[in-house]
């Protein structure tokens, strides 16, 4: 029988994350990428500004991103959700590879990977 030790460790999700600055998305505010969250299906989150306790919306990283969860004022989710459409779709395969595979990357990797990401122009 595991003790209470192990089931925890079993129960621990493994995951990357990253907090995009407009310098590397070309988005006013900060785009929050990460791998694979069990929770729910492949997105970003956009945030004005950074923090976890800071409202947000989310974009689904698909053929057709759309947006698939909120917590901020509509007039801030109409004035940027096609910023952040456009970006997920210019990077989706990068993105869509990280969320799947981007736990196992090392340093370099994920480096790499931001560094190859396209901005909005």
């Amino acid at each position: 029988m595991a003790d209470a030790s192990t089931l925890d460790l079993e129960e621990d999700e493994v995951f990357d994350m990253a907090n995009l600055s407009e310098a590397r998305t070309g988005i006013p505010g900060v785009v929050w990428i990460s791998t694979r969250v069990a929770k729910h299906g492949p997105r970003v989150k956009y945030f004005e500004k950074a923090g976890s306790d800071q409202p947000s919306f989310s974009v689904s990283i698909a053929e057709a991103p759309e947006v698939v969860a909120n917590s901020l004022p509509e007039r801030v989710v109409k004035r940027m959700s096609p910023e952040v459409i456009a970006w997920v779709n210019l990077n989706r395969a990068a993105l869509l590879e990280f969320w799947s595979r981007g736990d196992t990357w090392m340093d370099e990797e994920v480096e790499a990977f931001k560094k190859a990401l396209v901005r909005l122009a």
